[in-house]
């Protein structure tokens, strides 16, 4: 039997999209420390190729959540750009290319800590020239990089670049990454979070999710890897 594709994944929810027949997952929630450590525990586990998948936040101002982006490379914070495979990048947008969305093949920044001002966001996609941004992609790259496997990255635009995330966003995930209701269930009390932008953040990421689980059908088995 061959090897299973790696998928890795911020929340819960992006790994059970990606689940499926020669797919393992591992997510973190949303923190990169966690997230090595488990990648260093399947040090042994061999895979056909790593991907990072899941939804991202917006750089590139023409995207709007539900837009997908298939990572040409990822770019660091410290400036280090590691390349996508080539074959899967092509693949990708191949089998996505009937989602009905835009699809877009552009690098993608991988950061520590969620980025959450439109200012950041600018900031951000001036430094750097990605077109989107999560905090996964880096530190699957490296694994992959580590292990000599192909790498890749599909995500979808939930937050636009001209959005700001509300400040409870940040601490609104369980550990296992689903989302902690009673947390933002707190913040309304406390007044740290307005209903509106509960409302608005419910419709872009059900928009994101909803694209993302489309783009998952169309990549079939192995999440559309061959190699």
């Amino acid at each position: 039997m061959r090897p299973a594709v790696l998928a890795v994944a911020g929340l819960a929810r992006e790994a059970r999209i990606a689940a499926g027949e020669a797919v393992e997952t591992l997510h973190a929630g949303g923190r990169p420390a966690v997230l090595r450590d488990g990648l260093a525990a399947l040090a042994d586990t061999p895979y056909r190729a790593v991907i990072s998948f899941g939804i991202a936040g917006g750089l590139e101002p023409e995207l709007t959540p539900g837009d997908v982006v298939i990572g040409t490379a990822v770019v660091f914070e410290d400036g280090r750009r590691l390349p996508c495979d080539p074959g899967i990048v092509e693949a990708h947008a191949m089998r996505i290319s009937g989602l009905g969305r835009r699809v877009v093949a552009r690098d993608v920044a991988g950061v520590e800590a969620a980025v959450m001002t439109r200012e950041a966001k600018t900031a951000l996609a001036a430094r750097t020239g990605a077109a989107a941004v999560d905090m996964e992609s880096h530190v699957a790259a490296d694994y992959a990089a580590q292990r000599g496997l192909p790498f890749a990255i599909l995500r979808v635009v939930c937050d636009p670049a001209e959005r700001a995330l509300p400040p409870f966003a940040a601490s609104a995930l369980k550990p296992n990454g689903d989302p902690d209701v009673p947390a933002v269930l707190m913040a309304l009390l406390r007044r740290e979070a307005r209903i509106g932008e509960l409302v608005r953040l419910a419709r872009d990421s059900g928009e994101a999710f909803k694209s993302l689980g489309r783009a998952r059908a169309l990549l079939g088995l192995a999440l559309g890897v061959d190699a």
